[in-house]
């Protein structure tokens, strides 16, 4: 426990560094900040939308947002939990405009990360692909909460918070999509 949080300590730093150089600046310490979050922004950004290419142009565009904060940019949580939320925003309003006709499932991809090897990468691609379908299946503001919470790691509060609405909201729809998605699972599973 003590080590976790030693190394979370060292990254909070580590992003505070960043955003200072960011500030003054720093195109380095923007490509870094990309660099850093930009698969995780990425998957998020998938499961929400459900389509690979839209969720490219949200990271993108909330990228671009930031950037137009050099100098003025100020930190008052975690800068994972700031830019996770802009794309759960940006992700939430893009959902609004498009029609009603979600993604199909073959439109969904996964977000590749770095594995050991080609087999590890097919198994975790397989699973994700398998998470994303399950998740596809919640309400869109369930699924939110869940993925913030869960692959995020952003306390309820901070959900709350970010997405202007109350803790309790936050609680009951992550508590309902946990709900369901045991039912979808235990479904699956007498079948």
């Amino acid at each position: 426990m003590a080590v976790s949080l030693i190394g979370q300590v060292n990254l909070m730093v580590e992003d505070n560094i960043l955003v200072w150089k960011f500030n003054r600046g720093s195109k380095d310490a923007l490509r870094r900040i990309y660099e850093k979050f930009k698969d995780d922004l990425l998957g998020l950004a998938i499961t929400l939308l459900r389509d690979r290419s839209l969720a490219e142009d949200v990271v993108h565009d909330v990228f671009v947002s930031f950037s137009g904060t050099v100098g003025s940019f100020h930190l008052s949580g975690t800068l994972k939990g700031y830019l996770s939320t802009c794309v759960a925003n940006s992700a939430r309003d893009r959902n609004r405009l498009r029609s009603p006709r979600l993604a199909g499932p073959d439109v969904v991809e996964t977000a590749c990360c770095d594995s050991d090897g080609p087999i590890e990468n097919a198994i975790g691609i397989e699973e994700s692909g398998e998470l994303q379908n399950l998740l596809a299946r919640l309400p869109y503001e369930q699924r939110e909460i869940i993925v913030l919470h869960l692959h995020h790691e952003m306390r309820f509060r901070e959900i709350a918070k970010a997405l202007d609405i109350s803790i309790n909201t936050v609680q009951s729809r992550y508590r309902y999509g946990l709900d369901k998605l045991r039912s979808i699972l235990n479904s699956v599973v007498t079948k």
